[in-house]
Parts: C-alpha cells; sequence; structure tokens
C-alpha cells in the first residue's frame, strides 16, 4: 500500500483518487477551490463530474496542503495554467524522494513547456512522470478497462508509478520518451475540436478519418522535431489518446468543436462547455512551436484561423483541401508538407 496525493478535485483527479482508494491505496484528495471539496463531502460523490460514482469516506478530502506530506506518489491532475503555482504550493509539504506524477495535458502558454518540465523548475530534487493516454475520467472511475503510458527520463520512477496504479481494469506502460508522450496528449486536443467542427457541419466519415490520419501525422512531424521519437505517435499517447477524444461525446474538445461546427462563436462554445477546453489554448502554442521549429501544420494553422481570426469553418476545410499535392510518405515527421 501507498500513501498518494492527488492535487486537483476535478473529473480525472477524483476518478484517481476513487481508483487508487479501492486499490487499497491511503489517498489523499487535495483542492484550493473549497467549495469543490465541500461538494464531494456533501453529497459523497463528485456530483458535477461525476455523478453516481462514490468516493469513499476513507478518503482524506482537504484544502490543507500539508495533508500531502508523506506521500510516496504526488499526481497533479490541474489544468495547465494552474501547474506552476500548485507546484510553488506544494514544494515546501513534499517528501524525501516523493515520485511527482503530471496527467495534465497542454503546456504552459507563457514559456511554451511541457508540463513536466514546469514542475521540474519548481520542485528540483524529484522525478517527474508524465501519465497519458486514452483515458477519460468517467469510464476510469466506472472501472472501464484502460490502458495509459507512464513516461519518465528514471525507468524506475516510470515502472513505481506503473506497479502502483496497474489495477484489474487499468493496465499501465512504460516509456521513456517524455517528449513524445507529452506532446502527444497536448496536440490531440486540437485534432479533437477539428473532429468536433466536423460532426457540427455533419461531414461524413471519411472526413473524420482523414482528419484523424493527417492530424496524427502534423501532432508527431511537430513532436519529432521537439525530440521525440517516431513510434511514440504510433501508441497510446499518439494515435491512441486522439482515437478517443475525436470520437466520444466524454471529450471537451470535440464537444466544443460541435457547437462551432453548429455557427456558435469559438470563445462562446468554450464558456458553454463550462470546463477547461486545453485545445482552444493548445492551438496558439501549436502555431508558435510549428513556428519555432520550421515544421508544417497545415490542420492546426486552419484552426487557428477559425478559433482567433473570425475564419469561416467551411473555408477551412476548402483551404485545407486545396493545398498543393504532395506524397503521402514524402519525409512526413520533420519536413514541412
Amino acid at each position: 500500500m501507498a500513501k498518494i496525493a492527488i492535487l486537483g478535485a476535478g473529473g480525472f483527479g477524483t476518478a484517481l483518487a476513487v481508483m487508487a482508494h479501492k486499490s487499497g491505496h491511503d489517498v489523499v484528495l487535495w483542492s484550493a477551490v473549497p467549495s469543490e471539496i465541500k461538494d464531494i463531502r456533501d453529497h459523497g460523490e463528485n456530483k458535477k463530474l461525476l455523478p453516481g460514482v462514490p468516493v469513499g469516506s476513507a478518503i482524506c478530502l482537504t484544502t490543507e496542503i500539508k495533508e500531502i506530506e508523506r506521500s510516496e506518489l504526488v499526481i497533479f491532475a490541474v489544468a495547465s495554467k494552474w501547474v506552476r503555482s500548485v507546484a510553488q504550493t506544494v514544494a515546501p509539504h513534499l517528501k524525501k524522494g516523493a515520485i511527482l506524477v503530471n496527467v495534465g495535458k497542454g503546456f504552459e502558454e507563457s514559456t511554451l513547456k511541457r508540463l513536466s518540465e514546469v514542475i521540474a523548475e519548481e520542485v528540483p530534487g524529484h522525478d517527474v512522470v508524465a501519465l497519458s493516454g486514452p483515458s477519460h475520467a468517467e469510464e476510469i472511475a466506472r472501472g472501464v478497462p484502460t490502458t495509459i503510458v507512464a513516461a519518465s527520463t528514471s525507468t524506475a520512477s516510470a515502472e513505481r508509478v506503473q506497479d502502483i496504479l496497474t489495477t484489474g481494469t487499468l493496465r499501465v506502460y512504460v516509456n521513456e520518451d517524455v517528449i513524445g508522450v507529452e506532446f502527444g496528449g497536448a496536440l490531440k486536443n486540437i485534432i479533437a475540436l477539428c473532429a468536433g467542427i466536423c460532426d457540427g457541419l455533419d461531414l461524413g466519415d471519411n472526413t473524420k478519418a482523414a482528419l484523424m490520419t493527417r492530424g496524427i501525422t502534423e501532432i508527431g512531424r511537430l513532436g519529432v522535431a521537439a525530440g521525440g521519437k517516431v513510434e511514440t505517435f504510433g501508441g497510446l499517447a499518439g494515435i491512441g489518446d486522439l482515437i478517443v477524444t475525436c470520437t466520444s461525446m466524454h471529450s471537451r474538445n470535440r464537444r466544443a468543436g460541435i457547437l462551432i461546427g453548429q455557427g456558435l462563436p469559438a470563445d462562446q462554445a468554450v464558456e458553454r462547455i463550462g470546463m477547461t477546453v486545453e485545445g482552444y489554448g493548445a492551438t496558439k502554442i501549436g502555431v508558435k512551436l510549428a513556428q519555432k521549429y520550421g515544421v508544417s501544420m497545415p490542420i492546426t494553422e486552419q484552426l487557428y484561423q477559425v478559433l482567433f481570426c473570425g475564419a469561416d469553418t467551411k473555408q477551412a476545410i476548402i483551404n485545407l483541401m486545396g493545398r498543393p499535392n504532395r506524397h503521402e510518405s514524402e519525409q512526413m515527421w520533420i519536413q514541412a508538407e
């Protein structure tokens, strides 16, 4: 049995707390938002995000950061914009040798850094593991068979996370390609927004299949240019996460995209979802990273025009379909299309 602290009482943080508690671990679920903890205490469940999933009374629900002390595993389950400030908050309370795990999928907008880099900067001396893959909180919490990846430069720490979190319904693989895993997890949200737009426009299966296939191509192209490995994008943190996020109504990014495709302005669509739509901010970052590494990301670039420049969604599709002819295998991962 391990002592696990989960930072963030949103859907994914709550799901991990429920799962870890069922596996016999000593679990602390912390939030900086008192109303989140109060609601879970009052209802015995996360009524807004995981209705019908009991949160065991033995789980320590708290807003006191000191409760995380002595935790072997500290899991960051907060939106990307809060990762740095939460890391600063927890740094004085960490047990020596505690493994830090990030489950957020995004970048820090002001620095373009991966979230594990942000955590490592604020909490030096601790191994950081990125946990990613096709994993909706709604399904993890209900014991739906799920497979994910634990990636770290420390194989021993990744394997320890694997040992602690693996259950009869959650299978964890180890991967050493942290860059590829984090790029795949963050950038697939961009393509999921596009998939939702296709659905909102009532386009067909052919269109979505093409979008997803060419989407993973440009995600991989950028990820490899940044130092990731090609094979990562064909795995759980790449195509696996892309598939689930583009096809499921659990996906906030897809749902926001549907609203945009139906004609709602992008900012209003994001507001209506009522939760973080990571693909919205990731699109801005994706364009900046593409410029930084000199790679072509035509889908991301067209989405940027729709989200932030008022471009018409149908015209964006015409622009993509009208691009110059190419060979599919033409140095697909690094060279511009």
